[in-house]
């Protein structure tokens, strides 16, 4: 089983998946930095204020003696809206480098053509014949 096992684990497109999947959660971190550090701030400008503080508050909570607000239901629009950006952001990015790789793969020549027969009123022609012979 463990034998199985390694072979299962060192198939190449199991480690490449592996690599990717690193690569990625590490794109993730330097995209939400970007949308953290230089695109709500400057949509924020816009809003008048700190864009992942955007919210619709529905129950008004009660600031306990910590300073901590309690009994809040709110709706995190700006949260939501800056997660959104970063999903964007990568999906783009994934997408224009799934196209330049395909782009550099080599040209796959185009399959030969079957070879054509004869045609239907070729091989009527044929049969009419070989039956005359008979």
């Amino acid at each position: 089983m463990l034998k199985e096992f390694k072979e299962f684990a060192m198939k190449g497109n199991l480690v490449d998946i592996g690599v990717g999947f690193v690569m990625g959660a590490a794109f993730n971190k330097v995209v939400s930095s970007f949308t953290g550090g230089i695109v709500s701030p400057l949509v924020g400008l816009i809003f008048k204020s700190n864009f992942k503080d955007l919210k619709w508050t529905i129950i008004e909570g009660v600031v306990n003696a910590e300073g901590v607000v309690e009994g809040e239901v709110s709706v995190l629009w700006g949260e939501f809206l800056t997660n959104l950006i970063d999903f964007i952001i990568v999906a783009f990015v994934m997408f224009m480098i799934v196209k330049g790789v395909n782009a550099m793969k080599k040209k796959e020549a185009p399959a030969p053509a079957a070879p054509k027969g004869p045609s239907q009123e070729e091989l009527l022609a044929e049969i009419r014949d070989l039956l005359k012979k008979q």
